[in-house]
């Protein structure tokens, strides 16, 4: 039974499930916009919308929560370009676009990017 548990496991431990959220993270900040399948894409969101929320506000242990979630690169980024062009915006910083199916398994992709 599934009571009180949220979100999804995608057949996955937690340990792989973790790291493919970390994964995705890091190329959604590197590239600002990525391919991935839809409900990944739904799984993302809120995790790098806190994420950005965090860098908005420049103190020590933000910094340091940043850096160990997602190493001192993507942190950096994050506090210098990403958070400041959201300053001004309360959220929704992320949207999904949905594409065609995959052709080999026909499974539903979407393109995860930061608004501009």
């Amino acid at each position: 039974m599934k009571h009180h548990k949220k979100g999804k496991t995608f057949g996955r431990v937690r340990k792989v499930r973790v790291a493919l959220m970390r994964d995705l993270m890091r190329a959604l900040i590197e590239k600002e916009k990525i391919t991935t399948t839809e409900t990944k894409a739904k799984a993302l969101r809120p995790k790098i919308e806190k994420i950005i929320t965090r860098g908005k506000k420049k103190n020590i242990s933000n910094m340091r929560y940043l850096s160990s979630e997602l190493g001192n690169g993507q942190a950096k980024k994050i506090c210098d370009t990403l958070s400041p062009r959201y300053q001004n915006r309360a959220g929704g910083y992320t949207r999904i676009l949905k594409m065609a199916p995959r052709k080999s398994d026909n499974s539903s992709m979407a393109i995860i990017e930061f608004v501009k």
